[in-house]
């Protein structure tokens, strides 16, 4: 499934309504608990935050010319998607990720690389999601993704 939109606001208002709340207050975490300094909009057919072209303007070295991507939030056909690239890239937040979930959640965590897949909506574990986005300020994120990423 995908929400073809023209604005966050957009792709908020067409999100199912079995999974609009939980969606909703995801959305609203996230943007709560990201330190200053990311943009939202609509990014890769997502929400997605991201550090803006005039803070960082080198940009996304796979999409020239664009913001440096952190975090997407999609609606999928059977579930709920965070694409956290904080987690892709740092060891020890993926490994801190994985040892806190089963504290936040009866549920076996559900990831990809980057992506935190939540097939239930009722079952997000908000307040860890809320740590999760407090734990890279962008300086951090610049820093991390030139190191890991950046091609020299």
């Amino acid at each position: 499934m995908k929400i073809e939109a023209n604005s966050v606001e957009d792709y908020l208002n067409q999100i199912p309504e079995e999974r609009k709340s939980s969606f909703q207050r995801l959305f609203e975490t996230i943007m709560h608990n990201l330190p200053q300094g990311f943009h939202v909009d609509l990014s890769y057919g997502m929400i997605g935050w991201s550090i803006p072209l005039n803070r960082y303007p080198a940009g996304y070295h796979c999409t020239p010319n664009t913001p440096l991507p952190f975090i997407n939030l999609a609606s999928q056909k059977n579930f709920i998607a965070l694409y956290h690239m904080g987690i892709y890239a740092d060891p020890d937040l993926l490994r801190w990720f994985v040892e806190e979930f089963p504290k936040h959640s009866a549920l076996k965590l559900d990831m990809g690389k980057s992506c935190i897949r939540f097939k239930n909506p009722g079952d997000i574990p908000f307040d860890l999601i809320a740590e999760l986005c407090q734990k890279i300020t962008p300086k951090d994120w610049i820093k991390l993704y030139e190191k890991e990423f950046k091609k020299k």
